[in-house]
């Protein structure tokens, strides 16, 4: 596998996740329910993520890494905190 061919899957790559999260940003804007704009905002906060890494994969840096585990570990709790108000209504017992 030659380094050119590495580079245009990357970059290839890139242009398909920032689809990826046009799309789910499309979903988020105008979805027609609560739990179609929380499904939406996962969605968009793992395809920034893979954008994150594909990004460190591309300079060879570490510090995109360490950006995505931040905001997996915010888009998680973001997540659960959503779910929770939409099924009981709070957040906080």
């Amino acid at each position: 596998m030659s380094m050119a061919f590495l580079g245009w899957s990357i970059t290839i790559a890139q242009m398909l996740l920032g689809l990826a999260m046009l799309c789910a940003l499309w979903r988020l804007l105008g979805g027609p329910r609560a739990q179609d704009r929380v499904l939406s905002l996962d969605a968009l906060y793992v395809n920034a993520m893979l954008l994150l890494v594909t990004f460190g994969i591309q300079t060879g840096r570490t510090f995109y890494y360490e950006a995505t585990l931040i905001i997996a570990l915010l888009g998680f709790a973001s997540t659960v905190a959503l779910a929770k108000f939409l099924m009981r209504g709070e957040v906080i017992e």
